[in-house]
């Protein structure tokens, strides 16, 4: 694997890992940070109102996140490798790279469409930083995709 290749999804899975881990931290720091972060109203005012929904969701995100971490960081060689690594690696970053497509038109041809998932109705710096970082996150696990099975076809054909 190149070199340009293996620190793109080291930053990849760093950027992943503070994902998870500011995701755990508004969780911890309330409905203030909920907000501020650009969590739906709803979710904030759950949080807000003490219901489990909201810790559970940032849970269940930070969680994806460890793992999408975890995985870039085997795709790189940094701990050992993870079971379908470079199936995962392409799957995360097709959904990825859609996620980072799709999200601004979405947004722009039908408004309310995203407002379960985030309080998207227009396009603000939420939605713009998101997908730019999914975007970019989503290349590297491609990297990651395209390197491993090139390197597995060449191991394969010893």
């Amino acid at each position: 694997m190149p070199a340009f290749a293996k620190r793109y999804i080291i930053l990849t899975g760093i950027v992943a890992l503070i994902g998870a881990l500011l995701h755990i931290a508004i969780m911890i720091g309330g409905p203030d940070w909920y907000a501020f972060f650009g969590a739906p109203e709803g979710l904030v005012q759950m949080a807000s109102a003490g219901n489990l929904r909201a810790p559970i969701s940032c849970l269940i995100i930070a969680g994806i996140l460890f793992v999408f971490a975890a995985y870039a960081f085997s795709a790189a060689g940094l701990i050992k490798r993870l079971p379908l690594l470079r199936m995962i690696t392409g799957l995360i970053g097709t959904v990825l790279i859609l996620r980072g497509l799709i999200f601004m038109p979405l947004i722009l041809w039908k408004p309310g469409t995203l407002s379960g998932i985030c309080d998207c109705r227009s396009i603000d710096t939420f939605v713009v930083v998101t997908s730019l970082l999914c975007f970019l996150m989503g290349i590297g696990y491609g990297l990651a995709a395209i390197f491993l099975n090139r390197a597995e076809a060449r191991h394969a054909t010893r």
